[in-house]
């Protein structure tokens, strides 16, 4: 049995507004432009190797929306940064950890099982000669990542199963890294 809970209109379950997200999904049905999203993300350089990102908009259906975010970006100081944020690969595995749990607690919340705990961790290697330079074989990035998921709730394993194989599916952050996609770098120079 699920619990959840109910706050004047609004029915949460695992903290997810479910009525909100239903309308959303109705929404996205009948008109396909409205799932249309833009994000936005600028870095600007601080010092040695810290930047700092600047979330200042977000776009959807259409609309903008303001979104005033700073995202603090340094290397360890074994790399020559000052070690007093995450680094760009921290970033990049707490991204994806943090689309995946907002996915698998999305999809419990609609499918109506309740969760108690949810953990995702990442991990994987990057070789330092290939981010370096100093091999051109090897390459800057990662090679592989492990994901788990660990997942505590009322539900039957075989729910979680087929929960976790839609979070797989449906996760914009694990399609974009796992996937070719276009980048187009250009640079511009100001005088």
């Amino acid at each position: 049995m699920t619990v959840a809970t109910h706050l004047g209109r609004r029915s949460y379950l695992n903290g997810v507004p479910i009525h909100d997200l239903r309308a959303l999904i109705d929404s996205v049905r009948r008109r396909p432009a409205r799932a249309l999203t833009r994000w936005r993300v600028s870095n600007s350089w601080r010092s040695r190797l810290r930047s700092s990102g600047q979330v200042d908009v977000f776009s959807v259906g259409g609309r903008t929306q303001r979104r005033p975010f700073e995202i603090e970006v340094d290397q360890p100081s074994e790399l020559g940064g000052t070690d007093n944020f995450a680094n760009p690969q921290e970033y990049l595995l707490a991204a994806l950890n943090a689309c995946l749990t907002f996915r698998f607690a999305t999809l419990c919340a609609l499918e109506g099982l309740e969760i108690h705990r949810l953990d995702v961790s990442t991990e994987g290697d990057i070789d330092l000669r290939g981010l370096l330079g100093v091999d051109p074989a090897v390459a800057p990035g990662y090679a592989g990542l492990e994901t788990t998921v660990r997942v505590k709730g009322s539900a039957p394993d075989e729910a979680f199963r087929r929960i976790f194989d839609a979070m797989l599916a449906t996760s914009p952050t694990l399609h974009t890294i796992t996937q070719p996609i276009a980048v187009r770098p250009r640079l511009v120079v100001t005088g």
